[in-house]
């Protein structure tokens, strides 16, 4: 079941509850099943966040570069990211989903030259192996894109899973590795 359908269940049970606490106070504003839905009611958005397991990446300091025109990239997109896995989940028009992933396609792309451009400002030994990662991976992101346009919707968990764990693992290995050269040499 994908999020938007257990979002609308969700909505269900909440308006359930809610006619039924209305209903109860009809009889008596003292009925105690009433008060108690309202316990329910208020805890529901707890009980919610424990059931849905969200796929949302949330930045952490780990992942810092050390470079704070690099780490705010990460960042966005992360930010990005994490709004694509959103068209994914709540199963958003073919349009968002393929603005969503354009954008964070486009981001990759242009942050990817930011970063080779500082790269190679500074020297940095690894640039050849670093630049053949970047590439590597906008192949396979224009290889994910094919998918989209040929599967659609069922092809983006398979993208946004790949992004996920392709974007934490460069920013934690590849990307660490340039880190102390390019903060010793001023990089900001």
């Amino acid at each position: 079941m994908n999020s938007r359908n257990k979002s609308l269940i969700y909505a269900a049970i909440v308006g359930l509850i809610i006619v039924a606490i209305f209903l109860g106070f009809l009889s008596s504003i003292t009925n105690p099943i009433s008060w108690l839905l309202i316990v329910v009611l208020a805890l529901t958005p707890v009980l919610y966040e424990k059931v849905n397991k969200t796929n949302e990446i949330q930045w952490k300091e780990e992942y810092s570069v050390g470079i704070e025109s690099l780490d705010n990239d990460h960042k966005k997109l992360i930010s990005l990211l994490n709004h694509f896995t959103t068209a994914y989940d709540y199963a958003m028009s073919e349009e968002f989903e393929r603005e969503a992933l354009n954008d964070l396609i486009n981001y990759t792309k242009y942050h990817f030259d930011r970063e080779e451009k500082l790269l190679e400002q500074h020297d940095y030994p690894n640039l050849v192996a670093h630049k053949a990662q970047h590439k590597q991976m906008i192949k396979q992101v224009e290889r994910f894109m094919d998918l989209y346009n040929e599967k659609g919707h069922e092809a983006l968990n398979e993208i946004s899973e790949f992004l996920a764990n392709w974007l934490i693992n460069h920013i934690n290995g590849t990307d660490k590795e340039y880190s102390e050269l390019l903060s010793q040499r001023g990089a900001k």
